[in-house]
């Protein structure tokens, strides 16, 4: 097994947009993390899927769907999701189609951090850096704050940054 250090560099890997790559690493990494956590296995294939939609290889893209996430449409929870996928091919501008989203860095991210937080469970290690665990409690403790006191509330994160 790879050492933190070597989880950071291919967490970094990870985020340049290769999901095959990704697929790749992940397996040298943990072998079994996506035999056993097929949702994310569902999530990466479906995001090359869109990479290769997006770069107008459809030829290549239903290729790969037939291949890759045909086996998911046996499982009723992913047959939606395939749907959403596949009604991208039916457009020239997929970016302009109802599924946009699934184009979106925002979608690209959201695979990306759950790949990672997945590694890192798998390895051991904490999910979320303490700074993240930091602003998420701050972010509650605000909103709450912000609930009970309104306006009035006694504590402020951005006069507490600016001081």
């Amino acid at each position: 097994m790879k050492q933190p250090a070597d989880y950071l560099e291919d967490m970094e890997k990870r985020k340049q947009g290769n999901t095959l790559k990704a697929i790749e690493l992940t397996e040298q990494l943990a072998h079994d993390l996506l035999e056993k956590n097929q949702d994310l296995h569902f999530d990466l294939l479906s995001l090359h899927f869109v990479e290769l939609v997006s770069a107008k290889k459809c030829t290549e893209a239903l290729e790969f769907a037939q291949t890759k996430l045909t086996p998911f449409g046996k499982v009723q929870k992913y047959v939606e999701k395939l749907e959403d996928f596949m009604a991208l091919l039916a457009y020239e501008e997929p970016e302009k189609s109802p599924m946009f989203h699934l184009l979106s860095l925002e979608y690209k991210q959201h695979v990306a951090e759950s790949l990672n937080r997945a590694i890192l469970a798998h390895a051991n290690l904490p999910s979320y850096s303490a700074m993240e665990r930091l602003i998420q409690q701050i972010t509650v403790v605000t909103q709450f704050l912000n609930q009970e006191f309104g306006k009035d509330s006694p504590f402020s994160l951005k006069d507490f940054l600016k001081s």
